[in-house]
């Protein structure tokens, strides 16, 4: 079982390069305490996506830290890397999304894997159990997906990116619909990325997407094909436009071409999606070190 971090992210809200800033007692970063847990659970292999320029400041900080704990690989996400004829604005900076990012890894990972962001804490068990999804026979085509409960996810600090979620009896995913939540005064209110206008209330206890997924390799040529139709429909929005994996998963179930195993769990979300956020976070860990469910000093 492989792990998969998107790391390739800006960082515009955080104000930096939020993936190599330090919340553990030890200088330790969010991709170590996630990485720690993968191990944990029985992964054994780890993929980081990445910009090439900042390979050299991942693998001197977190790279040479885990190398001899478990295979690392890099792949770069390449802005330039899309169909033959697209013309990229010269205004574009931000890589293409999610789906884009996971495309660049098609070369190494032959195995089933998990795809996490490099800035969210996501806690153990959901590695664990996505583990124990794939350690059961599986078909090309039956991927699944970690639920979290919205109260869990949610920062005092302003809105959050989760896919409002829900799912049939047998607890294969139903609807995505990835949004903008935020707490406004008593009610959470959803605004769908794709349909701004339409603004919705959700449930403290709905289900949300936290791009916690496992898939099988047959992902990518999904991603491949759809990355075609994504530049042609968006052809007049390239400045802006995103290529998103919940989109994706949710295009496939559409055409039941793939099936997405709910994996609920009760863990608490963590993350540096605005500055004032990482007290948060530091407290937490600290707490948790305490509680005996991290050591303090995490690689030694």
């Amino acid at each position: 079982m492989t792990l998969v971090i998107m790391a390739a992210g800006m960082g515009s809200r955080f104000g930096g390069l939020k993936q190599v800033e330090p919340v553990g007692p030890n200088g330790e970063f969010i991709l170590d305490y996630s990485i720690y847990d993968a191990i944990k659970a029985g992964y054994d292999k780890v993929v980081f996506i990445i910009k090439e320029e900042n390979y050299d400041l991942f693998r001197e900080t977190i790279g040479k830290r885990i190398e001899s704990k478990i295979k690392v690989e890099y792949v770069f996400q390449d802005i330039k890397d899309v169909p033959k004829g697209v013309k990229i604005p010269e205004t574009r900076v931000k890589p293409w999304g999610t789906s884009h990012a996971i495309l660049s890894c098609k070369n190494v990972v032959n195995e089933p894997f998990a795809v996490i962001n490099a800035d969210d804490f996501y806690g153990f068990q959901p590695y664990l159990k996505m583990k124990q999804f794939f350690s059961k026979k599986r078909n090309d085509n039956e991927y699944a997906m970690i639920g979290y409960i919205a109260k869990n996810t949610m920062t005092e600090n302003g809105a959050v990116k989760r896919g409002v979620c829900k799912k049939d009896s047998n607890d294969y995913l139903t609807q995505l619909i990835e949004s903008s939540i935020e707490k406004k005064g008593n009610k959470i209110i959803a605004t769908p990325l794709e349909d701004e206008q339409n603004p919705f209330e959700i449930n403290e206890n709905t289900l949300v997407s936290m791009n916690f997924f496992g898939f099988n390799p047959s992902i990518f040529k999904y991603l491949e094909d759809e990355m075609i139709e994504f530049f042609e429909k968006n052809k007049n929005n390239l400045d802006k436009c995103e290529f998103l994996i919940p989109s994706s998963v949710f295009k496939r179930i559409n055409e039941s071409k793939i099936s997405v195993k709910v994996l609920d769990t009760n863990e608490k979300w963590f993350g540096v999606t605005y500055k004032e956020d990482k007290k948060d976070l530091v407290n937490a860990i600290n707490k948790m070190i305490t509680d005996g469910k991290y050591p303090k000093n995490l690689w030694s």
